[in-house]
Protein backbone atom coordinates (compact mmCIF):
# COMPACT_ATOMS: atom_id res chain seq x y z
CA UNK A 1 0.00 0.00 0.00
CA UNK A 2 2.73 2.57 0.35
CA UNK A 3 4.59 2.24 -2.49
CA UNK A 4 0.46 2.80 -4.17
CA UNK A 5 1.22 5.42 -2.28
CA UNK A 6 3.71 7.28 -3.39
CA UNK A 7 3.26 6.23 -7.25
CA UNK A 8 -0.40 7.94 -6.88
CA UNK A 9 1.06 11.30 -5.31
CA UNK A 10 3.89 11.07 -7.32
CA UNK A 11 2.06 11.00 -10.56
CA UNK A 12 -1.38 12.85 -9.53
CA UNK A 13 0.70 15.73 -8.91
CA UNK A 14 2.46 15.34 -12.28
CA UNK A 15 -0.92 15.41 -13.59
CA UNK A 16 -2.64 18.19 -12.09
CA UNK A 17 0.54 20.39 -13.36
CA UNK A 18 2.75 20.48 -10.62
CA UNK A 19 6.72 20.88 -11.18
CA UNK A 20 8.71 17.53 -10.72
CA UNK A 21 10.26 18.77 -7.69
CA UNK A 22 6.77 19.86 -5.89
CA UNK A 23 5.66 16.68 -7.07
CA UNK A 24 8.27 15.14 -5.39
CA UNK A 25 8.05 16.61 -1.71
CA UNK A 26 4.23 16.73 -1.97
CA UNK A 27 4.70 12.18 -2.69
CA UNK A 28 6.84 12.73 0.61
CA UNK A 29 4.54 14.24 2.97
CA UNK A 30 1.61 12.15 1.58
CA UNK A 31 4.00 8.76 3.08
CA UNK A 32 4.19 10.98 6.30
CA UNK A 33 0.98 11.67 6.80
CA UNK A 34 -0.39 8.05 5.86
CA UNK A 35 2.43 6.73 8.29
CA UNK A 36 1.25 8.96 11.09
CA UNK A 37 4.89 10.43 11.20
CA UNK A 38 4.62 14.34 9.72
CA UNK A 39 7.33 16.32 11.13
CA UNK A 40 8.48 19.98 9.59
CA UNK A 41 11.41 19.80 11.39
CA UNK A 42 12.52 16.21 9.35
CA UNK A 43 11.26 17.52 5.75
CA UNK A 44 13.30 20.37 6.44
CA UNK A 45 16.51 18.80 7.52
CA UNK A 46 15.99 16.23 4.46
CA UNK A 47 15.65 18.93 1.95
CA UNK A 48 18.64 20.86 3.55
CA UNK A 49 20.82 17.29 3.44
CA UNK A 50 19.64 16.26 -0.23
CA UNK A 51 21.75 19.67 -1.76
CA UNK A 52 24.00 19.27 0.82
CA UNK A 53 26.78 17.65 -0.84
CA UNK A 54 30.47 18.16 -2.06
CA UNK A 55 29.98 15.94 -5.10
CA UNK A 56 26.90 17.81 -5.91
CA UNK A 57 28.92 21.48 -6.49
CA UNK A 58 30.35 20.30 -9.67
CA UNK A 59 27.41 20.73 -11.10
CA UNK A 60 26.80 24.44 -10.94
CA UNK A 61 30.48 24.79 -12.39
CA UNK A 62 30.24 22.34 -15.39
CA UNK A 63 26.89 24.57 -16.32
CA UNK A 64 28.82 27.38 -16.07
CA UNK A 65 32.04 26.16 -17.87
CA UNK A 66 29.26 25.18 -20.81
CA UNK A 67 27.92 28.61 -20.81
CA UNK A 68 31.65 30.04 -21.01
CA UNK A 69 32.61 27.90 -23.79
CA UNK A 70 29.48 28.68 -25.93
CA UNK A 71 29.49 32.13 -25.80
CA UNK A 72 33.53 32.42 -25.57
CA UNK A 73 34.12 30.75 -29.47
CA UNK A 74 35.06 27.21 -28.09
CA UNK A 75 32.14 25.31 -29.24
CA UNK A 76 32.85 27.08 -33.06
CA UNK A 77 36.21 26.41 -33.06
CA UNK A 78 35.94 22.21 -32.31
CA UNK A 79 33.51 22.50 -35.03
CA UNK A 80 35.85 23.88 -37.30
CA UNK A 81 38.77 21.35 -35.95
CA UNK A 82 36.24 18.57 -37.14
CA UNK A 83 35.36 19.93 -40.02
CA UNK A 84 38.81 20.54 -41.60
CA UNK A 85 39.76 16.69 -40.70
CA UNK A 86 36.76 15.05 -41.80
CA UNK A 87 34.30 17.29 -43.80
CA UNK A 88 35.48 16.02 -46.77
CA UNK A 89 34.06 12.78 -47.26
CA UNK A 90 30.75 11.88 -48.43
CA UNK A 91 28.12 12.82 -45.86
CA UNK A 92 31.07 14.77 -43.99
CA UNK A 93 29.24 17.00 -42.13
CA UNK A 94 27.11 14.29 -40.18
CA UNK A 95 30.64 12.47 -38.69
CA UNK A 96 31.60 16.39 -38.52
CA UNK A 97 28.25 16.95 -35.87
CA UNK A 98 29.11 13.35 -34.27
CA UNK A 99 33.01 14.52 -33.76
CA UNK A 100 32.30 17.87 -32.45
CA UNK A 101 29.28 16.49 -30.30
CA UNK A 102 32.01 14.26 -29.02
CA UNK A 103 34.25 16.78 -28.42
CA UNK A 104 31.57 19.04 -26.74
CA UNK A 105 30.10 16.26 -24.65
CA UNK A 106 33.47 15.72 -22.72
CA UNK A 107 33.47 19.44 -21.58
CA UNK A 108 29.35 20.24 -20.76
CA UNK A 109 28.22 17.05 -19.67
CA UNK A 110 24.67 18.25 -20.58
CA UNK A 111 22.38 16.85 -23.29
CA UNK A 112 19.62 19.84 -23.80
CA UNK A 113 22.86 22.92 -23.67
CA UNK A 114 24.48 20.98 -26.10
CA UNK A 115 21.80 20.33 -28.88
CA UNK A 116 20.59 23.86 -28.35
CA UNK A 117 23.99 24.99 -29.26
CA UNK A 118 25.27 22.57 -31.52
CA UNK A 119 22.24 22.32 -33.12
CA UNK A 120 21.93 26.12 -33.82
CA UNK A 121 25.58 25.78 -35.68
CA UNK A 122 25.58 22.79 -37.62
CA UNK A 123 21.90 22.18 -39.07
CA UNK A 124 21.75 25.37 -41.20
CA UNK A 125 25.27 24.08 -42.39
CA UNK A 126 24.15 20.73 -43.14
CA UNK A 127 21.15 22.22 -44.86
CA UNK A 128 23.15 24.81 -47.16
CA UNK A 129 25.36 21.57 -47.96
CA UNK A 130 21.86 19.92 -49.39
CA UNK A 131 21.28 17.71 -46.17
CA UNK A 132 17.90 16.79 -45.96
CA UNK A 133 16.55 18.65 -42.70
CA UNK A 134 14.97 16.17 -41.06
CA UNK A 135 17.43 13.56 -41.15
CA UNK A 136 20.04 15.68 -40.10
CA UNK A 137 17.99 16.92 -37.24
CA UNK A 138 17.38 13.27 -36.03
CA UNK A 139 21.26 13.24 -36.06
CA UNK A 140 22.00 16.02 -34.19
CA UNK A 141 19.04 15.13 -31.06
CA UNK A 142 20.05 11.56 -31.23
CA UNK A 143 24.03 12.50 -31.19
CA UNK A 144 23.75 14.81 -27.91
CA UNK A 145 22.46 12.21 -25.57
CA UNK A 146 26.35 11.24 -25.52
CA UNK A 147 26.75 14.55 -23.41
CA UNK A 148 25.05 13.15 -20.32
CA UNK A 149 27.34 9.83 -20.94
CA UNK A 150 30.88 11.62 -21.65
CA UNK A 151 32.80 12.57 -18.45
CA UNK A 152 32.22 14.97 -17.31
CA UNK A 153 28.72 14.04 -16.79
CA UNK A 154 25.85 15.99 -14.82
CA UNK A 155 23.62 12.29 -14.32
CA UNK A 156 26.37 10.48 -13.02
CA UNK A 157 27.71 13.42 -10.51
CA UNK A 158 23.75 12.81 -9.35
CA UNK A 159 23.96 9.36 -9.75
CA UNK A 160 27.14 9.07 -7.79
CA UNK A 161 25.65 10.90 -4.86
CA UNK A 162 22.36 8.87 -4.74
CA UNK A 163 24.04 5.63 -4.85
CA UNK A 164 27.13 6.50 -2.93
CA UNK A 165 29.76 5.27 -5.99
CA UNK A 166 32.52 6.82 -6.54
CA UNK A 167 32.11 9.80 -9.49
CA UNK A 168 35.15 9.20 -11.22
CA UNK A 169 34.69 5.70 -11.26
CA UNK A 170 31.63 5.92 -12.88
CA UNK A 171 33.38 9.08 -15.07
CA UNK A 172 35.73 6.53 -16.44
CA UNK A 173 33.16 3.95 -17.14
CA UNK A 174 30.60 6.42 -19.23
CA UNK A 175 34.25 6.62 -22.39
CA UNK A 176 34.05 3.73 -23.69
CA UNK A 177 29.87 3.59 -23.97
CA UNK A 178 30.41 7.03 -25.50
CA UNK A 179 32.77 5.48 -28.31
CA UNK A 180 30.23 3.21 -28.98
CA UNK A 181 27.35 5.14 -29.32
CA UNK A 182 29.86 8.03 -31.87
CA UNK A 183 30.81 4.40 -33.49
CA UNK A 184 27.07 2.99 -34.09
CA UNK A 185 25.57 6.31 -34.99
CA UNK A 186 28.75 6.60 -37.45
CA UNK A 187 27.86 3.22 -39.15
CA UNK A 188 24.32 4.36 -39.51
CA UNK A 189 25.15 7.84 -41.12
CA UNK A 190 27.47 5.62 -43.65
CA UNK A 191 24.44 4.03 -45.02
CA UNK A 192 22.24 7.36 -45.00
CA UNK A 193 24.98 9.40 -46.91
CA UNK A 194 25.38 6.22 -49.94
CA UNK A 195 21.30 6.34 -49.90
CA UNK A 196 21.02 9.73 -50.00
CA UNK A 197 24.30 10.30 -52.23
CA UNK A 198 24.96 13.33 -50.27
CA UNK A 199 28.06 15.82 -51.65
CA UNK A 200 31.37 15.73 -50.62
CA UNK A 201 32.75 18.84 -49.52
CA UNK A 202 36.10 20.07 -51.02
CA UNK A 203 38.62 18.63 -49.26
CA UNK A 204 41.16 20.98 -47.65
CA UNK A 205 44.63 21.56 -47.75
CA UNK A 206 47.28 20.53 -45.51
CA UNK A 207 47.70 24.20 -44.37
CA UNK A 208 44.28 24.93 -43.59
CA UNK A 209 43.92 22.05 -41.53
CA UNK A 210 46.53 22.44 -39.59
CA UNK A 211 45.35 25.47 -38.92
CA UNK A 212 42.16 24.94 -37.89
CA UNK A 213 43.63 22.66 -35.23
CA UNK A 214 45.83 25.34 -33.91
CA UNK A 215 43.20 27.61 -33.92
CA UNK A 216 41.35 25.05 -32.10
CA UNK A 217 44.02 23.88 -29.83
CA UNK A 218 42.78 25.38 -26.67
CA UNK A 219 39.46 23.98 -27.35
CA UNK A 220 40.93 20.74 -27.40
CA UNK A 221 43.36 20.60 -24.57
CA UNK A 222 40.68 20.84 -22.62
CA UNK A 223 38.71 17.56 -22.33
CA UNK A 224 42.22 15.60 -21.92
CA UNK A 225 43.34 18.01 -19.23
CA UNK A 226 40.03 16.91 -17.13
CA UNK A 227 40.43 12.99 -17.92
CA UNK A 228 44.23 12.71 -17.54
CA UNK A 229 43.32 15.07 -14.47
CA UNK A 230 40.72 12.48 -12.98
CA UNK A 231 41.99 9.55 -13.97
CA UNK A 232 45.78 10.19 -11.73
CA UNK A 233 43.79 11.42 -9.14
CA UNK A 234 45.22 15.42 -9.29
CA UNK A 235 41.76 16.54 -8.62
CA UNK A 236 38.21 15.80 -7.81
CA UNK A 237 35.21 15.58 -10.16
CA UNK A 238 34.01 19.17 -8.26
CA UNK A 239 37.65 20.05 -8.68
CA UNK A 240 37.45 19.41 -12.30
CA UNK A 241 34.34 21.76 -12.64
CA UNK A 242 36.04 24.65 -11.40
CA UNK A 243 38.93 24.21 -13.69
CA UNK A 244 36.94 24.06 -16.51
CA UNK A 245 34.83 27.22 -15.48
CA UNK A 246 38.21 29.04 -14.99
CA UNK A 247 39.54 27.62 -18.27
CA UNK A 248 36.93 28.52 -19.97
CA UNK A 249 36.52 31.96 -18.06
CA UNK A 250 40.35 32.48 -19.27
CA UNK A 251 40.64 31.23 -23.11
CA UNK A 252 37.15 33.23 -23.88
CA UNK A 253 38.35 36.23 -22.69
CA UNK A 254 41.90 36.51 -23.49
CA UNK A 255 42.69 33.99 -26.11
CA UNK A 256 40.24 33.87 -28.36
CA UNK A 257 38.66 37.31 -26.92
CA UNK A 258 35.12 36.48 -27.93
CA UNK A 259 33.83 36.47 -24.42
CA UNK A 260 33.32 39.88 -22.97
CA UNK A 261 32.92 41.30 -19.63
CA UNK A 262 29.66 42.29 -20.63
CA UNK A 263 28.03 39.15 -20.87
CA UNK A 264 29.27 37.04 -17.77
CA UNK A 265 26.71 38.30 -16.01
CA UNK A 266 24.33 36.21 -18.65
CA UNK A 267 26.33 33.40 -18.14
CA UNK A 268 26.34 33.78 -14.41
CA UNK A 269 22.72 34.19 -14.24
CA UNK A 270 21.69 31.47 -16.80
CA UNK A 271 24.10 28.73 -14.86
CA UNK A 272 22.40 29.63 -11.49
CA UNK A 273 19.00 29.09 -12.90
CA UNK A 274 19.95 26.03 -15.06
CA UNK A 275 21.60 24.77 -11.07
CA UNK A 276 19.24 25.83 -9.57
CA UNK A 277 16.80 23.58 -10.53
CA UNK A 278 18.82 20.46 -10.30
CA UNK A 279 19.91 21.23 -6.47
CA UNK A 280 16.32 22.07 -5.70
CA UNK A 281 15.04 18.70 -7.46
CA UNK A 282 18.16 16.96 -5.67
CA UNK A 283 17.03 18.30 -2.40
CA UNK A 284 13.45 17.13 -2.94
CA UNK A 285 13.88 13.70 -3.90
CA UNK A 286 15.76 13.40 -0.63
CA UNK A 287 12.23 13.90 0.97
CA UNK A 288 10.74 11.06 -1.09
CA UNK A 289 13.68 8.77 -0.48
CA UNK A 290 14.31 9.45 3.00
CA UNK A 291 10.65 7.93 3.13
CA UNK A 292 10.77 5.29 0.90
CA UNK A 293 13.62 4.20 3.07
CA UNK A 294 11.64 4.43 5.92
CA UNK A 295 8.66 3.01 4.69
CA UNK A 296 10.79 0.15 3.03
CA UNK A 297 9.77 0.40 -0.35
CA UNK A 298 12.98 -0.41 -2.22
CA UNK A 299 12.35 -4.09 -0.16
CA UNK A 300 9.36 -4.28 -1.50
CA UNK A 301 10.23 -3.31 -5.11
CA UNK A 302 13.54 -6.03 -3.92
CA UNK A 303 10.96 -8.82 -3.22
CA UNK A 304 9.01 -7.97 -6.61
CA UNK A 305 11.55 -8.90 -8.76
CA UNK A 306 13.35 -11.56 -6.36
CA UNK A 307 12.54 -13.92 -9.19
CA UNK A 308 15.08 -12.17 -11.42
CA UNK A 309 17.72 -11.59 -8.85
CA UNK A 310 19.56 -15.07 -9.15
CA UNK A 311 19.36 -14.02 -13.06
CA UNK A 312 21.78 -10.88 -13.20
CA UNK A 313 21.22 -10.20 -17.29
CA UNK A 314 17.36 -10.84 -17.18
CA UNK A 315 17.07 -8.57 -13.96
CA UNK A 316 18.98 -5.66 -16.16
CA UNK A 317 16.67 -6.48 -19.05
CA UNK A 318 13.48 -5.81 -16.72
CA UNK A 319 15.10 -2.83 -15.23
CA UNK A 320 16.07 -1.41 -18.92
CA UNK A 321 11.91 -1.89 -19.54
CA UNK A 322 11.09 -0.12 -16.71
CA UNK A 323 13.41 2.65 -17.01
CA UNK A 324 12.80 3.17 -20.73
CA UNK A 325 9.27 3.04 -20.41
CA UNK A 326 9.66 5.79 -17.29
CA UNK A 327 11.99 8.23 -19.55
CA UNK A 328 9.28 8.11 -22.14
CA UNK A 329 7.45 10.64 -19.49
CA UNK A 330 10.20 11.82 -16.84
CA UNK A 331 13.21 13.77 -17.29
CA UNK A 332 16.72 12.41 -17.07
CA UNK A 333 17.41 14.14 -13.17
CA UNK A 334 14.34 13.22 -11.40
CA UNK A 335 14.21 9.64 -12.87
CA UNK A 336 17.78 8.93 -11.43
CA UNK A 337 16.44 10.56 -7.73
CA UNK A 338 13.53 8.62 -7.95
CA UNK A 339 14.37 5.23 -9.10
CA UNK A 340 18.07 4.87 -7.78
CA UNK A 341 17.08 4.91 -4.26
CA UNK A 342 14.44 2.37 -5.20
CA UNK A 343 15.99 -0.21 -7.83
CA UNK A 344 19.46 0.24 -5.78
CA UNK A 345 19.33 -3.14 -3.59
CA UNK A 346 17.80 -5.47 -5.85
CA UNK A 347 20.92 -4.46 -8.40
CA UNK A 348 23.26 -5.14 -5.29
CA UNK A 349 21.48 -8.22 -3.91
CA UNK A 350 21.86 -10.16 -8.11
CA UNK A 351 25.99 -9.14 -7.49
CA UNK A 352 25.90 -6.75 -10.05
CA UNK A 353 28.74 -3.72 -9.79
CA UNK A 354 26.94 -0.95 -8.55
CA UNK A 355 29.34 1.49 -11.01
CA UNK A 356 28.91 -0.80 -14.32
CA UNK A 357 24.99 -0.52 -13.40
CA UNK A 358 25.04 2.96 -13.18
CA UNK A 359 26.61 4.01 -16.12
CA UNK A 360 24.07 1.38 -18.30
CA UNK A 361 21.46 2.91 -15.74
CA UNK A 362 22.12 6.55 -16.85
CA UNK A 363 22.34 5.44 -20.53
CA UNK A 364 19.29 4.12 -20.35
CA UNK A 365 17.22 7.72 -18.43
CA UNK A 366 19.04 9.90 -21.01
CA UNK A 367 17.19 7.42 -24.12
CA UNK A 368 13.97 8.92 -22.70
CA UNK A 369 14.99 12.22 -23.87
CA UNK A 370 14.85 11.15 -27.47
CA UNK A 371 11.21 9.52 -26.88
CA UNK A 372 8.05 11.71 -26.78
CA UNK A 373 5.52 12.96 -25.42
CA UNK A 374 8.39 14.60 -22.71
CA UNK A 375 11.53 13.95 -24.79
CA UNK A 376 13.43 17.32 -23.46
CA UNK A 377 16.27 17.03 -26.23
CA UNK A 378 13.49 16.01 -28.84
CA UNK A 379 11.83 19.67 -28.03
CA UNK A 380 14.77 21.23 -28.40
CA UNK A 381 16.26 19.67 -32.02
CA UNK A 382 12.41 20.65 -33.14
CA UNK A 383 13.50 24.36 -32.62
CA UNK A 384 16.86 24.42 -34.16
CA UNK A 385 15.76 22.51 -36.98
CA UNK A 386 12.54 24.21 -37.30
CA UNK A 387 10.39 20.79 -37.73
CA UNK A 388 7.49 19.96 -36.32
CA UNK A 389 7.28 17.17 -33.65
CA UNK A 390 5.92 14.50 -35.90
CA UNK A 391 8.51 15.07 -38.42
CA UNK A 392 10.82 14.82 -35.44
CA UNK A 393 9.91 11.55 -34.49
CA UNK A 394 9.71 10.03 -37.79
CA UNK A 395 13.38 10.77 -38.50
CA UNK A 396 14.78 9.63 -35.33
CA UNK A 397 13.51 6.36 -34.76
CA UNK A 398 16.59 4.84 -36.82
CA UNK A 399 19.44 6.09 -34.51
CA UNK A 400 17.29 5.48 -31.29
CA UNK A 401 17.26 1.93 -32.64
CA UNK A 402 21.07 1.80 -33.07
CA UNK A 403 21.64 3.40 -29.45
CA UNK A 404 18.87 0.56 -28.14
CA UNK A 405 20.68 -1.88 -29.66
CA UNK A 406 24.07 -0.79 -28.45
CA UNK A 407 22.48 -0.60 -24.13
CA UNK A 408 21.36 -4.62 -25.03
CA UNK A 409 24.58 -5.20 -26.04
CA UNK A 410 26.00 -3.54 -22.87
CA UNK A 411 23.09 -5.65 -20.93
CA UNK A 412 24.27 -8.64 -22.34
CA UNK A 413 28.13 -8.31 -22.45
CA UNK A 414 29.00 -6.49 -19.23
CA UNK A 415 32.71 -6.75 -19.75
CA UNK A 416 31.83 -3.78 -22.75
CA UNK A 417 31.75 -1.68 -19.90
CA UNK A 418 33.68 -2.79 -16.68
CA UNK A 419 36.99 -4.11 -18.74
CA UNK A 420 37.65 -0.31 -19.98
CA UNK A 421 36.60 1.39 -16.75
CA UNK A 422 39.36 -0.74 -14.87
CA UNK A 423 41.76 -0.06 -17.82
CA UNK A 424 40.90 3.83 -17.52
CA UNK A 425 41.16 4.05 -13.80
CA UNK A 426 44.36 2.06 -14.09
Amino acid sequence: MTLVIFLAALIGGMLIGLPICFALLFSGVCMMLYLNGFNAQILSQNLFSGADSFSMMAVPFFIMAGEFMNRGGITKRIVNAANAIIGHVRGGLGYVAIMAILLFASMIGSAVASTAFLGAILIPMMVRAGYKRDTCTGLIAAGNILSPIMPPSVPMIIFGVQAGVSVTKLFMGGIAPAVYLSGALCVLWFFIAKKDNLAKAERQSAKQVAKALLDGLWALILPVFILVGLRSGKFTPTEAGVIAAVYALVIGLFIYKELKISMLMDCLVSAAKSSSVIMFLAAAAMVSSWMMTVANVPSIVTGILAPFIEHPTALMLIICLIVLLVGTSMDVTPTIMILTPVLLPAVKAAGIDVAYFGVVFILMTVLGLLTPPVGTVLNVACGAGKINMERMVKSIWPFLLAEVVILLLMVLFPSLVTAPMNFFLG
